[in-house]
């Protein structure tokens, strides 16, 4: 059996062939990626359901739009590598905040042209004093 393909047949194989995007679209966890200069070029489903926008509205926005802790003249992607790891504000729809962790970056090395970060809600659990869990 040759192991450099994978076998569809097997549930391995089918794993292996599913597009990325299609997996991100299928996660509950918010999913985001932002290029280099800020554009944010992919969110799930279940990033806009955090903010409160139906699915595509938010497409070819700007990061400091949607994250209220970027201010210029910083980088928004260097403003979301030093905030991995931490709380950040993000703007709802109807205008009120939502706090979430952000993950660090999936993609790491040095030549990624892209940021690919998780958040976790938190708001409520802010809200009624709980403990906020540490998500990197």
């Amino acid at each position: 059996m040759d192991r450099r393909r994978p076998n569809p047949d097997t549930t391995l194989g089918y794993l292996e062939q599913l597009p990325v995007l299609v997996l991100l679209d299928r996660l509950p966890v918010p999913v985001l990626a932002v290029a280099q200069d800020g554009l944010v070029i992919y969110m799930n489903r279940a990033f806009e359901h955090m903010l409160g926008y139906p699915q595509g509205a938010l497409r070819e926005c700007v990061i400091g739009d949607l994250v209220h802790t970027v201010s210029p003249p910083r980088s928004a992607v260097t403003e979301l590598h030093e905030s991995a790891g931490k709380i950040v504000a993000l703007t709802h729809r109807d205008g009120s905040t939502v706090r979430a962790a952000l993950s660090r970056s999936t993609l790491e090395r040095h030549d990624d042209p892209v940021m690919l970060v998780c958040f976790q809600d938190v708001t409520e659990q802010l809200w009624g004093g709980g403990r906020v869990p540490h998500f990197e």
